[in-house]
């Protein structure tokens, strides 16, 4: 059964398939706060600063309604590209800034609304990653670490092969660039976003 995404104001909507390669995890990196801080999206972050991800290939996200909404910020300018709904700043997900990397991980805030756990979806959590960062000693998982970053480069390895990688809701299959212009954070939006303003 597909799993519903929506925003907070219900504004953008869609549909991700669950799949035998997606992974659950807990990151804790400066960047995944600073986003959630940026955007001042209550909730996005847990008491130790992390952000839960389900970690899938793009193929299997489609938007339904409100696609307008959907916007892309990047930290730096050579940073992630992180995306959010814009009518309601609800964190969406994060994808490289290249289309050819077919990988996006949706934050788990626009997953949970009216819908089913995530774990009936997507299945437990499994990894928890840089935790060097986390605000609080959070206990890493090394094992687990390497089985999904495993799992995960050979379903990007596959996507790349078959061509999969162009079935990708955020970039435009022609021409490989973002479906949204990407706003690069100014150095002062930095400071503020990384809490040093």
């Amino acid at each position: 059964m597909n799993h519903p995404l929506r925003c907070r104001c219900g504004t953008l909507r869609g549909i991700v398939v669950p799949a035998p390669s997606t992974t659950r995890m807990v990151c804790y990196c400066r960047d995944c706060q600073a986003f959630a801080r940026f955007l001042g999206s209550p909730g996005v972050t847990d008491p130790c600063g992390g952000t839960e991800i389900v970690a899938s290939l793009p193929k299997h996200v489609q938007f339904t309604n409100g696609q307008e909404m959907l916007s892309c910020l990047s930290l730096s300018d050579r940073g992630l590209l992180r995306w959010y709904a814009r009518c309601c700043k609800t964190p969406v997900g994060n994808t490289p800034r290249s289309s050819k990397i077919a990988y996006v991980g949706l934050v788990h805030s626009c997953l949970e609304a009216h819908a089913p756990p995530l774990q009936a979806s997507f299945g437990p959590l499994r990894m928890a990653v840089n935790t060097k960062a986390a605000l609080a000693d959070v206990r890493s998982t090394p094992v687990s670490n390497v089985a999904g970053f495993l799992g995960l480069v050979r379903s990007l390895l596959g996507a790349r092969l078959t061509g999969a990688y162009k079935d990708n809701p955020f970039f435009l299959a022609e021409s490989g660039s973002p479906v949204r212009p990407v706003h690069v954070l100014s150095t002062a939006e930095r400071s503020r976003a990384y809490g040093l303003a």
